[in-house]
C-alpha cells in the first residue's frame, strides 16, 4: 500500500509506504516543514499538516492512495492570505494648494484592493497606487489622494484582502478649507 500527498507537476510532499514500513517520508523543501498524520490511516484519512505556511506553498494538493490495483486520488486547493500590518496615514503639505494625504501598510497577499472614502462612504478617486514585494513574497503597499478642495469630516483609507474579506482601515480628520487652503504649511501643521 502506498498513500501520500504531491504538488502539482508531481512534485512528491510526503508519501508512505506500509509494506517497507517508511513511516512518512518528506522530500525536497518539505522536510521539517510537513507532518504525514496517520492516526486515521484505518479510515481512509490521511492528513498533511504544513507548518510555517508561506507563500510559496499555495498552490493544488493531490492526496493519493494506492494499493495493488486500486487507487484514488482527491486534490485540495491551499489559498494562503496574510492580512497586512496597521494602516498608516500620513499628511504632506505641497507647494500647490490642496494636501496628498498618504496611506500605508505592508504584510499583504495576496495584493488587497486598496480605497479611499469620504464620510458619507463615497469613494474618492486615488491619485496613486504603488506596491512592493519584500523576500517573503509579502506586499507593501501606498496609496495617496490629493484634496484640492474642502473635505469634512473624516476621510478613510482602506486595504480589503479578496480572500478572506478581511479589511483593514485607518481615518484621518482633515481641518475645513479656511484652516488650509490659505495657510502656509507651518500653519496648517500647527493647527492640526
Amino acid at each position: 500500500m502506498q498513500v501520500g500527498w504531491y504538488r502539482d507537476h508531481y512534485q512528491p510532499i510526503s508519501i508512505y509506504m506500509k509494506e517497507k514500513k517508511l513511516s512518512g517520508k518528506s522530500t525536497q523543501n518539505y522536510t521539517n516543514h510537513t507532518v504525514l498524520l496517520k492516526d486515521a490511516l484505518g479510515e481512509g484519512k490521511m492528513t498533511l499538516r504544513i507548518h510555517n505556511v508561506s507563500i510559496t506553498d499555495e498552490g493544488k494538493y493531490h492526496c493519493f492512495f494506492k494499493d495493488g490495483d486500486i487507487s484514488e486520488e482527491a486534490v485540495v486547493d491551499l489559498k494562503v492570505a496574510a492580512l497586512g500590518l496597521d494602516i498608516q496615514i500620513n499628511v504632506h503639505v505641497p507647494d500647490t494648494k490642496g494636501l496628498v494625504v498618504e496611506c500605508n501598510s505592508g504584510g499583504w497577499y495576496p495584493q488587497p484592493q486598496m480605497k479611499w472614502r469620504d464620510s458619507r462612504g463615497n469613494v474618492i478617486p486615488a491619485s496613486s497606487k504603488t506596491f512592493s514585494e519584500d523576500g517573503a513574497g509579502l506586499l507593501h503597499l501606498k496609496t495617496s489622494v490629493l484634496l484640492k478642495n474642502s473635505t469634512h469630516g473624516p476621510i478613510t483609507c482602506c486595504f480589503h484582502n479578496p480572500v478572506t474579506s478581511q479589511e483593514k482601515r485607518a481615518s484621518i480628520v482633515l481641518p475645513g478649507e479656511y484652516l488650509w487652503l490659505g495657510s502656509t504649511k507651518e500653519e496648517w501643521f500647527s493647527s492640526v
